[in-house]
């Protein structure tokens, strides 16, 4: 009440308003503006309703700036009488918000390279005061809201102000539609409140109400930004200018052909959508994060990706006509950036989809993660086949035939786990009659024979012989695609075992026990190295890989 009591003596809107929208954007309760560690707070309606339950003039104020920005017409209405009720004199703008207008001209302030722009459009409300907003919506992290601000004059003022401050050949000011500005914000600031984890500086999104209220008043019908399109063809095309360029000279291979779509990818699909424009910034996400994260290949293909950055930047600014100085500076990043990109590279990384989970916190962000070269072993299918199977020999021998109905090898069991083997056993029978099949049921036998002959100390430590059970029969499950291919869901699997937690963990041993690395395991396709644990039809789809990859098959 205190900070509202001072806003109400400031001869200015903004303090009194900078207070209603941090309460709005406080109450927001939408998921993606709310971090799971923060507490949570009853809804906005139970404090409002705390408002008109204290007669006091702050309340009243408060009251009266919240309903002119959530433009609820229920509540506006409501405020009005009982502000009439109490007799408070509150300033005519606040009384008055519903006859804010727009000033005319909306104002874009746009740099060379496109990172961003600066949108700047004012408010003037009832009385002669004027508010000034101004939004960067930044084009790198998805033309979405990044930070936004209000000053408590008018955008001449502020866009005389910025001019005067920039003195730069290479940011332009323009003026830009009102219904085009409107709808531009809208979606940036729709974009922006689902961006996980949320954006947060000093005045955002603090000040979201508030904004989205003056974008309001602009008229609506407007053009949200439009991506330049750039075609295959397009893409072609610069890609034969820029190999035939002297920039481009002595780098026309296959390898470097493949890298420069990957450019072009990036250049086109992300940042403002032209591959021509490259700036520091876009430097830093390319390098430090999106071909380590994107791109699935070894380290000798990936390692060539810096220096033909270089020498495609040189080609692009030169095509667009950038001054040299801010060549120099993007150049400048990737040289900066290089030692880090070419360290990251060579080591264990999450990529794609696990990159993203890691990142929203669905998967540990330390791992363990493979290689680049693991990961591109895994990422090509001919090499997959092999590794599944031990071998490319193996592979060639590999048939269709389905896994007979074969008991338990006992022979290899030491006569002290023999109990506890067959323990485990009952349970992985039974689980795989319901659940599984035949074939499944022996592929489960053998790894539990051949597990318990390498190392019969996993039976001999105290462990519940339904997390045993289960791991074998989740290992078999796996390297077969039951989960990913089947109706069967791990989570069905657990509860026959009545476990909690996924089985991976105790499988570890076991993998280790006939010589898998657990952590490749599941972070693949769940390669056990032998045909020995394949099911009939699992082998049968593998030959056919094998025949298609090799030309065998005309399909």
């Amino acid at each position: 009440m205190d900070d509202v009591a001072a806003a109400l003596a400031a001869d200015d809107p903004l303090p009194l308003l900078g207070v209603a929208s941090s309460l709005l954007a406080a109450f927001d309760d939408r998921p993606a503006l709310r971090r799971s560690s923060e507490p949570a707070l009853p809804p906005l309606d139970e404090v409002v309703q705390s408002f008109f339950e204290v007669d006091l003039i702050e309340t009243s104020a408060l009251l009266a700036a919240i309903a002119g920005l959530a433009g609820d017409d229920v509540l506006r209405h409501r405020v009005r009488r009982e502000i009439a009720a109490r007799r408070h004199v509150l300033p005519r703008w606040l009384l008055g918000m519903d006859e804010a207008e727009p000033v005319d001209s909306v104002v874009e302030m746009r740099h060379v390279l496109g990172d961003g722009v600066n949108v700047v459009l004012g408010v003037r409300l009832p009385g002669g005061h004027e508010l000034c907003v101004v939004v960067y919506i930044d084009h790198n992290l998805g033309t979405l809201v990044k930070d936004a601000f209000l000053v408590p004059f008018g955008p001449a003022e502020l866009v005389d102000v910025m001019a005067a401050s920039a003195d730069d050949p290479d940011t332009a000011l323009s003026d830009l539609d009102p219904a085009d500005a409107r709808a531009r914000i809208t979606e940036a600031m729709e974009l922006s409140a689902l961006t996980f984890p949320p954006i947060e500086t000093d005045t955002w999104p603090a000040c979201r109400p508030l904004v989205a209220w003056a974008v309001g008043l602009l008229p609506a019908g407007g053009t949200g930004y439009v991506r330049p399109v750039w075609t295959d063809d397009d893409k072609e095309a610069l890609a034969g200018r820029f190999f035939a360029s002297p920039f481009g000279a002595g780098l026309d291979d296959a390898d470097r052909r493949s890298l420069l779509e990957s450019l072009l990818w990036f250049g086109t699909d992300y940042g403002p959508g032209d591959p021509l424009r490259w700036s520091p910034v876009a430097v830093e996400i390319l390098l430090a994060d999106w071909i380590p994260r994107k791109i699935v290949a070894d380290v000798p293909y990936l390692a060539q990706a810096p220096d033909l950055l270089r020498a495609f930047i040189r080609y692009s600014h030169a095509e667009r006509g950038i001054r040299s100085e801010l060549t120099d500076e993007t150049l400048a990043a990737v040289d900066e950036l290089e030692p880090e990109y070419q360290a990251t590279i060579r080591t264990p990384r999450p990529q794609g989809p696990e990159a993203l989970l890691a990142a929203i916190g669905a998967l540990d962000p330390d791992g363990p993660w493979p290689t680049a070269d693991d990961a591109f072993r895994a990422f090509d299918p001919r090499e997959g086949l092999a590794q599944a199977v031990g071998g490319h020999q193996p592979l060639e021998d590999l048939d269709g035939d389905p896994l007979p109905d074969e008991p338990f090898d006992w022979h290899q069991v030491p006569d002290d786990v023999h109990e506890r083997a067959a323990e485990v056993l009952d349970l992985v029978d039974r689980c795989c009659t319901e659940l599984l099949d035949v074939e499944l049921r022996t592929a489960a036998r053998r790894l539990l024979a051949r597990v318990v002959a390498a190392d019969p100390e996993i039976l001999r430590r105290r462990s519940r012989a339904e997390g045993s059970a289960a791991a074998i029969c989740w290992i078999v499950a796996t390297a077969n695609h039951v989960f990913r291919d089947g109706d069967l869901t791990v989570k069905q699997l657990t509860s026959w075992f009545g476990i909690a937690g996924t089985p991976s963990t105790r499988a570890k041993p076991l993998l280790k026990a006939i010589g898998v690395d657990p952590d490749g395991y599941a972070y693949g396709d769940g390669h056990l190295g032998s045909p020995d644990y394949l099911t009939g039809s699992h082998r049968a789809g593998m030959v056919a890989a094998r025949d298609r990859l090799r030309g065998d098959d005309p399909r």
